[in-house]
């Protein structure tokens, strides 16, 4: 897993996010603008946030709805900028490419990446204070435990929508290219 240390530059740009365990001893910071973000009701999300939520000191990290949120970011834009020792990795297979990483002084939830080639993070929302965009999607709501309690506050899709998939391939352009402007076209 890799997350940059604090002393690897971030990207510049304004806002800034931070995540924030619980008891603050671990600090991640995101810049500029997010990707999207959204609340994800897939069934590994609805499980490990169950699994989370059962260890000593934790909170919660889905709501009543069966939703995770997440604030999704380039991978360029996210560093740890405090607390790096206590960050653990957790899977709920092994197989799966799917990382949740939490922070085990406090069994907070902190991120989400991924051990392929996935160029992106998703922090928990619950997690972070600044400049914490509103939700601009739910997705994968066919997993959702009861569809009547979602609320209408976003876009519903019961998968991942293309124009999902369109922001994270060109979030990937920008990061080759190296462009700042994620919302311009979409």
């Amino acid at each position: 897993m890799r997350v940059p240390r604090a002393d690897t530059p971030a990207s510049s740009g304004a806002p800034q996010v931070m995540a924030l365990c619980s008891c603050k001893r671990v600090a991640v910071e995101a810049s500029g603008p997010p990707i999207t973000c959204l609340a994800c009701y897939c069934d590994s999300c609805q499980e490990a946030g169950l699994q989370f939520a059962a260890m000593p000191q934790a909170t919660h990290c889905v709501d009543p709805d069966g939703g995770t949120q997440y604030i999704v970011y380039r991978k360029d834009r996210v560093r740890c900028v405090r607390g790096r020792e206590f960050l653990k990795r957790y899977k709920l297979r092994d197989e799966s490419p799917t990382i949740r990483v939490l922070a085990t002084c406090c069994n907070s939830a902190m991120f989400l990446t991924f051990d392929d080639s996935k160029h992106w993070v998703d922090l928990y929302r619950i997690r972070c204070d600044g400049h914490v965009p509103p939700l601009r999607m739910r997705v994968c709501t066919r997993f959702a435990p009861d569809s009547t309690s979602i609320p209408d506050d976003a876009p519903r899709f019961p998968g991942y929508p293309r124009r999902f998939v369109l922001r994270l391939i060109l979030a990937k352009f920008r990061m080759a290219f190296g462009s700042d402007d994620e919302d311009s076209l979409l």
